[in-house]
């Protein structure tokens, strides 16, 4: 099997890299000429230079590929509504139209839970399990990220009409080893550094990495055209979760937890404070606070074989320890 993975020097594509690597399987790694390739260094693979908004780049790189891995988007919450339109949304239906031309046989989507938008109103501050059949229901300038990868998927939606096999996979917070872009990691990095000392209500779910990857291996073998599917493990409380972050950095955990209706009156000055400090959240994610993010994960259970999931806390251990090998902690 020849594989093209998209976002191949990220965190989730470079260790799907190396999982198909380490399977056999001939691996072609796309990415942009200015991209890091530190967690590329040890895993044979074939480089594709290019761009997701260079059609012509992804035609040269889909020549002779079987199955694509689709994990490339643009990343960061100060990036601009047209960034997001034109990487993730116009990107994915550049891929999924030069996988069209070249004959792929599978293409698995990365998505993300983001993509399902955020709990009902009602369900606010109390749980309720979103599954895979919710829909994006909140502001798009709110979460431009979500934002775009429902609109991501939604190009899927019309490639499979035409005739693709794609299969969608929606991530939760992937935590491990490679966070190079310190994207679900950086809370744990913040909390070592003792620079989280409150906790916020509302709550999220944490995967392992390695799960997450067996997840898009799964997906290809076993998943159902045109479906998606969580891939997620623990919903635990914002609370639940920084504490064991602290607890396996071993700093203190948060001392108490703001109110709810305090909230909205942090998003003008967390906003500048993000800009000068570079915190983990920004204003606009206050307008998420809150909420619980808990996800319904059976789907993936019972179609994809995806059970006995790695622990959270593991995850956890395995992050900090990979920021201390690189100098971040």
């Amino acid at each position: 099997m020849r594989a093209l993975v998209t976002g191949s020097t990220g965190f989730i594509g470079s260790h799907i890299c190396r999982a198909l690597a380490g399977q056999g399987e001939t691996v072609r790694a796309f990415h942009r000429p200015s991209s890091p390739l530190t967690l590329l260094e040890d895993i044979p693979v074939e480089h594709a230079v290019g761009d997701l908004t260079d059609p012509s780049s992804l035609e040269s790189a889909m020549q002779g590929i079987d199955v694509v891995f689709h994990t490339a988007a643009q990343l960061g919450s100060r990036k601009s509504f047209e960034q997001n339109m034109t990487v993730t949304v116009q990107g994915t239906q550049n891929v999924l139209n030069a996988a069209f031309r070249a004959g792929v046989k599978r293409v698995v989507h990365t998505s993300s839970v983001a993509a399902l938008g955020v709990p009902p109103k009602k369900y606010l501050s109390t749980p309720y399990l979103i599954d895979e059949h919710y829909t994006w229901n909140f502001r798009p300038d709110w979460w431009l990220y979500g934002y775009a990868k429902y609109l991501a998927e939604l190009e899927v939606q019309k490639a499979v009409a035409k005739g693709l096999d794609v299969v969608i996979v929606n991530p939760t917070v992937v935590l491990g080893a490679g966070d190079i872009n310190l994207i679900s990691g950086s809370i744990v990095l913040h909390v070592a550094k003792r620079h989280i000392p409150v906790s916020i209500s509302g709550g999220l779910n944490i995967i392992h990495i390695d799960d997450v990857v067996r997840g898009h291996l799964a997906a290809l073998e076993r998943g159902c055209r045109g479906e998606r599917y969580i891939l997620g493990n623990q919903n635990l409380t914002h609370y639940q979760h920084l504490s064991l972050i602290a607890q396996v950095a071993g700093v203190p955990p948060p001392f108490f937890s703001l109110p709810d209706g305090f909230l909205p009156f942090l998003v003008f000055p967390l906003s500048l404070a993000h800009t000068l400090l570079h915190l983990p959240l920004t204003g606009s994610d206050l307008h998420r606070a809150g909420c619980y993010f808990y996800y319904d994960t059976r789907k993936a259970q019972t179609e994809l074989g995806l059970t006995d999931m790695l622990p959270v806390r593991q995850a956890i251990d395995e992050t900090l320890a990979w920021y201390k090998k690189t100098g971040l902690l």
